[in-house]
């Protein structure tokens, strides 16, 4: 017998949004088809940092805002001031969340948004979906999601390997250990690989984003953006989340020795922070480069580019595949992810600032990536995150796998803070 109603809880930052609205979309789809296990959905979103309540409120019943990012550049907070923050946002989830008798929180990133959110469906006894991305790097409060979305098997087995995430909680680990002391710490640390918590979607909705808001023309025309930009042939600098802010110098000033028309994105970065750097080098002519706001259309910009040049995680090399655009991927401070993964499968170059420079020269041709594997395999993905959500049995959730699950994320994130 079908529900009559589903009440679901979204949590996402700007990038992760993208990969959550087409699975709302198809949802509310299949739901008005009489397709899903119940009759109708309310679905509330927490927000975190600028841009994102204006991405999904079409898609959403109520909006809670839970905080926003810090980008580089503004002052940094100390622990206390951070930590005060982080408990303020904490318990703003806990008020969204609260006497709304969700169902289930989907969250997808590795951000403020993923903890706060996470935190407070624990709080609330709430079940959780997790939507991962960046599989060497998630963010450690997965450790108590029920279910965990993967883009492939292999991904499925770092997990378990490397973080010890199953359906077992810490203390029946525990027991087992006890119960059993022949057995080596390798065999007790990483459990049966024929889970049900890890699930495996063979793609990444976002994809279906991307291409979606293409062929539903929501692009900026070439005219357009030449009217306000000046520039009919550039190249699209993109500031993302792999680029420290010591790297800022060194990799503005590799660009304009290019001496080709230039806009910059500076995304993670304050944009007077990036208008400085540009403007500090006196030998060097500036006037072909241009720093755009901090939120823009980027896919518009993306899709004209000549050649795009990013600092960034999966969120773009998606978008870059999606949309075909000539590209280079700057090898950011990890050394494994997720997004190095995927941009070797679409043939995109990775490399160091100090290279690219030399690479363009010496007429390194560029290829445009092939999206029609990530656009098929979107839409796979998004059938199975709907598949897993119609069939939970809220009464039988593989269990949360704890706190020894979320000390091993922390060890390994601690590498890059």
């Amino acid at each position: 017998m079908k529900k009559d109603k589903i009440n679901i809880a979204i949590a996402c930052e700007l990038a992760p949004a993208k990969a959550i609205i087409p699975i709302i979309k198809k949802l509310k789809l299949l739901e008005e088809e009489g397709e899903l296990n119940w009759k109708k959905s309310k679905i509330i979103a927490l927000t975190h940092g600028k841009g994102t309540e204006k991405l999904v409120k079409d898609y959403c019943e109520e909006l809670y805002p839970i905080g926003e990012g810090r980008a580089s550049g503004q002052k940094k907070r100390n622990t206390f001031q951070l930590a005060y923050l982080i408990i303020k946002d904490i318990f703003k989830a806990i008020n969204a969340l609260k006497n709304k008798n969700i169902d289930l929180l989907i969250s997808c990133g590795n951000a403020g948004d993923v903890r706060k959110s996470i935190i407070a469906a624990k709080l609330l006894k709430i079940p959780i979906l997790h939507i991962e991305q960046d599989i060497y790097n998630p963010i450690e409060v997965i450790a108590y999601a029920n279910i965990i979305t993967v883009p492939n098997k292999n991904y499925k087995d770092f997990l378990i390997e490397k973080y010890y995430i199953s359906e077992k909680s810490s203390s029946e680990k525990s027991n087992s250990k006890k119960n059993n002391p022949e057995k080596s710490n390798s065999e007790t640390n990483i459990p049966n690989k024929n889970i049900d918590k890890i699930k495996v979607i063979h793609g990444y909705p976002m994809a279906s984003y991307v291409n979606d808001f293409v062929a539903n023309e929501n692009l900026q025309t070439k005219e357009e953006i030449i009217t306000k930009y000046g520039f009919g042939e550039f190249i699209l600098l993109f500031l993302g989340g792999d680029i420290r802010s010591e790297d800022l110098k060194n990799t503005i000033l590799a660009i304009k020795r290019l001496d080709f028309p230039t806009l910059i994105a500076p995304y993670r970065f304050k944009k007077e922070l990036i208008e400085k750097i540009v403007n500090s080098d006196n030998e060097t002519d500036t006037s072909k480069i241009k720093v755009v706001d901090e939120f823009v259309d980027i896919l518009s910009l993306m899709k004209i580019a000549k050649l795009l040049i990013y600092g960034a995680g999966m969120g773009m090399t998606i978008e870059a595949g999606v949309l075909e655009v000539p590209s280079i991927k700057i090898a950011g401070f990890h050394e494994e992810h997720s997004s190095v993964d995927l941009a070797k499968e679409l043939s995109i170059p990775i490399l160091k600032i100090e290279e690219i420079e030399e690479f363009l020269a010496n007429g390194n041709e560029i290829a445009k990536p092939n999206g029609d594997m990530l656009i098929k395999n979107s839409s796979i993905a998004i059938d199975k995150v709907l598949e897993i959500i119609n069939y939970l049995d809220f009464n039988n959730l593989p269990k949360k796998s704890g706190f020894k699950v979320m000390k091993a994320i922390w060890k390994e994130r601690s590498k890059y803070r």
